[in-house]
């Protein structure tokens, strides 16, 4: 089964445009800020007052930090396609996954700490330079500052999609500040069981959270409708990393996604893991995938009847 087609990105740019005009996308700038003062922004619930500096799970401040804003090409076709997407990785995460590729940004918080408006000018600037949208990776606890950079970055012309790049670890009333903003969900579904969960990646209720995360999404943006370039306008790309010893469930993972998301849903399946960061020292994900821990997976994707997506040789 095809994507969708759009015939145009209209229904893309005038979604936020109608909230900024009507003055409900500042009523969300307020709102999410105002839950800094005891942050609850992600399932860790720490509570900690971030606008006078305190930290929690994330060790996030107040001010957006942000490692690079650049264009990429290596995400999926729709999203990177021929131009690029403008990717803006955030520092810090709410995860602490030992296996993070990312880990100097993720987990030690490299970057630069900036203004919502340079943060804006960032995302200018990316479009100036023709990319198809703007990609903000590990986003979730920097909701309000995204939200804050928009509004401010709309009167001066900001027109591209809003892709939320993030590790499906969200909650149902943080999401629903984004609805009508966010255009395409980028979620991971990484874990079925509790224990792997906790060990690999201090997620709690991981599975349930995600779940109904996910759900959410699909929710608000519907299946992927590509446009007649074939580049993402709005939709849900679900993305699952196979794991060594079968510590991501992957199967139960995708029969779940069909029986409750459909079919139709879009899914990355990733054999990309390598121990990164503390994998190496870590029992159950100290090794590569191997080639017949990947075929299963693959095996599963189709029996599961998700035709639409991409696997990895």
């Amino acid at each position: 089964m095809r994507p969708e087609r759009d015939q145009s990105r209209s229904y893309t740019t005038m979604r936020y445009i109608d909230l900024y005009q009507a003055g409900e996308l500042l009523k969300r700038v307020r709102e999410a800020y105002a839950r800094l003062r005891s942050c609850d922004l992600c399932p860790h619930d720490c509570r900690v007052n971030r606008l006078t500096g305190e930290t929690g799970v994330c060790r996030a401040g107040w001010r957006p930090r942000i490692a690079s804003a650049n264009v990429h090409h290596g995400e999926e076709p729709p999203i990177s396609g021929s131009q690029g997407s403008g990717t803006i990785f955030l520092s810090w995460c709410s995860l602490h996954c030992r296996f993070c590729q990312n880990f100097p940004i993720s987990q030690q918080g490299n970057g630069s700490d900036l203004t919502t408006l340079e943060l804006a000018e960032r995302m200018l600037g990316l479009q100036k330079r023709g990319v198809h949208n703007i990609n903000f990776v590990t986003p979730t606890h920097f909701l309000p500052q995204i939200l804050a950079a928009l509004w401010l970055a709309i009167p001066c012309g900001f027109r591209l999609p809003i892709v939320w790049n993030s590790s499906g670890y969200e909650k149902i009333d943080a999401l629903q500040l984004l609805d009508g903003v966010v255009d395409i969900y980028l979620p991971d579904m990484k874990y079925v069981a509790e224990e792997p969960a906790v060990r690999f990646s201090s997620a709690p209720g991981y599975r349930e959270v995600n779940r109904r995360a996910v759900a959410e999404m699909l929710r608000q943006v519907g299946h992927l409708v590509l446009d007649d370039e074939g580049i993402a306008v709005r939709g849900l790309i679900i993305r699952h990393l196979v794991l060594p010893e079968g510590a991501a469930s992957s199967g139960e993972t995708l029969r779940w996604i069909a029986a409750n998301l459909g079919s139709e849903t879009h899914i990355a399946l990733m054999n990309q893991f390598f121990p990164a960061h503390r994998a190496a020292e870590t029992p159950g994900i100290h090794r590569k995938v191997t080639d017949e821990e990947y075929d299963e997976a693959v095996e599963a994707l189709e029996e599961a009847g998700l035709e639409n997506g991409w696997v990895q040789d």
